[in-house]
């Protein structure tokens, strides 16, 4: 059984310079290379610390902005998303194969346990990565076991919401966004399969980026993309944005969207000269159109004309975000421990 340790407000942050120092560490592009560069900081020590590399992200993040260690003793965490109807976050542990929930009032106590309860064999990873909210505040999971999008109903029965495309099997659905007709945008990479692009048991030879409509049409957007992860729409939903966590090229790609698919992709931020651990991995987007994207070293912030705003760093690798509490507190879901940063920038929480 995961041991967990619940903490009141620890933290400290760091002011660092407008140039980070080297970080001589190897890049890695999936949870299980993170989860071995992952080192969680000492109970009562300073946490992480925010560069600030652009004088605009001091309207994101407050001068006195302080990073909050709030639970840890999980394996590798990933996907939280804020339920706002119970007031608690909702995360991933994909080596543990639980979800967990967090509040203010209890601490991190498990949800679902197992996640996947199926025959093992062939497959890398087994629990959920991504989860999100409908708009009935119904829980979405990409379950890696199951390779498949499925819905946790009030009962606490599973649905399916995709799991095929065109009579194949999908790869092993990875994160997910809704944008604002219902529609569900999704990314299947092979992380949930032994070996994983020459996985036997695959079913698709590509790692695909997909719309899934409110009347059930799944359309493919991108084919080849090589390790689409991420994903996330701009406010206007004119773009989605997608991170790739492939080692060769480490990447955040945009994307051009209207009701034909997905046009023009293009890089939209380059960091394969970074070193330090981390993919280019979850990301969230503000309601101004900022990007809060996991990468080498931590969270990146990215304007959206591109330009790289600052960095928040746990001391850990860092997998994924989410909004949560009144749209203003960005929680991080880092390798074994989960931390939150209040922020005076606000996002989206999906859900009623």
């Amino acid at each position: 059984m995961t041991r967990l340790r619940h903490f009141a407000v620890i933290a400290s942050t760091v002011l660092a310079a407008a140039c980070a120092a080297p970080e001589p560490e190897a890049p890695v592009d999936d949870a299980a290379a993170q989860e071995e560069a992952a080192v969680a900081p000492a109970e009562g020590s300073v946490i992480g610390e925010i560069q600030r590399l652009d004088p605009r992200v001091d309207a994101l993040i407050p001068p006195d902005a302080t990073i909050e260690k709030l639970a840890d003793g999980f394996e590798f965490i990933e996907g939280p998303v804020w339920d706002r109807q119970n007031a608690r976050l909702l995360f991933s542990d994909v080596r543990g194969n639980e979800i967990y929930q967090w509040s203010e009032a209890d601490g991190a106590s498990t949800f679902i346990d197992p996640v996947f309860e199926g025959d093992p064999a062939g497959k890398r990873s087994i629990s959920s990565n991504g989860l999100t909210l409908d708009a009935e505040g119904r829980l979405i999971m990409c379950e890696h076991g199951n390779r498949r999008i499925s819905r946790v109903e009030a009962d606490g029965t599973r649905s399916v919401v995709v799991e095929q495309y065109e009579g194949g099997q999908l790869n092993s659905p990875n994160d997910a966004v809704y944008a604002s007709d219902g529609s569900l945008y999704f990314t299947d990479p092979p992380y949930g399969l032994e070996g994983l692009e020459e996985s036997p048991d695959r079913e698709l030879d590509f790692n695909g980026i997909y719309r899934l409509s409110p009347d059930g049409e799944l359309a493919l957007l991108v084919r080849d993309q090589t390790r689409p992860n991420g994903i996330a729409l701009s406010p206007d939903e004119t773009t989605l944005y997608v991170a790739n966590s492939d080692a060769e090229n480490k990447v955040w790609m945009a994307y051009d969207l209207d009701d034909d698919g997905a046009s023009n992709g293009r890089v939209f931020y380059d960091v394969n000269d970074q070193t330090a651990p981390g993919a280019a991995d979850g990301m969230k987007v503000d309601t101004a159109g900022n990007l809060f994207a996991t990468g080498p070293g931590g969270v990146w912030v990215i304007a959206p004309d591109g330009t790289h705003l600052g960095t928040i760093s746990t001391g850990e690798v860092t997998a994924n975000v989410g909004w949560g509490d009144d749209g203003r507190t960005l929680y991080l879901t880092a390798s074994t421990s989960l931390y939150r940063i209040r922020l005076s920038t606000e996002g989206h929480i999906p859900g009623p």
